[in-house]
């Protein structure tokens, strides 16, 4: 196990709290690296993932760029660029919203559910892989986070 310090090469913090900082926005980046290794060989970014597991929520269901956008998990990513690209890949399909012309529906294709259900497995062990811990760690773990955002 490398803590925090030996991985930036930094001898103290300033406070528990700055360290705890610290080492969720490395854990983040070590999560986001170890994941854009497990999705590239499918040419999509773990956003465009999360686009993807969305739409398959919807059970076949259209939805809209800004309906996909309220449920991501990075609020700042681009929806609509998004959308646009896994469109390119065949992964999903655009047609305007028979109910408001200004809107766009949103479809996950055929290719989009095989490509999720290739990945499907290869995720789930690269989860209990990138997170190193055990059930009942990673149990208090997802208790603490979820405290630690109130």
């Amino acid at each position: 196990m490398v803590k925090v310090e030996e991985a930036i090469q930094q001898k103290q913090f300033k406070d528990p709290f700055n360290k705890a900082v610290v080492n969720l926005l490395y854990t983040n980046s070590y999560l986001v690296t170890s994941q854009n290794a497990l999705f590239k060989p499918y040419g999509i970014s773990p956003e465009q993932y999360n686009v993807l597991r969305i739409l398959r929520g919807q059970n076949g269901v259209p939805t809209t760029v800004s309906s996909i956008q309220d449920r991501m998990l990075n609020k700042m990513s681009n929806a609509s660029r998004l959308v646009e690209k896994l469109k390119v890949k065949g992964l999903v399909k655009r047609s305007e919203c028979p109910n408001d012309r200004r809107q766009v529906d949103v479809l996950i294709t055929e290719e989009g559910l095989k490509v999720l259900a290739e990945l499907q497995v290869k995720v789930e062990q690269g989860n209990k892989d990138f997170v190193n811990l055990t059930l009942e760690e990673v149990n208090l773990l997802n208790d603490l986070l979820d405290k630690l955002r109130g």
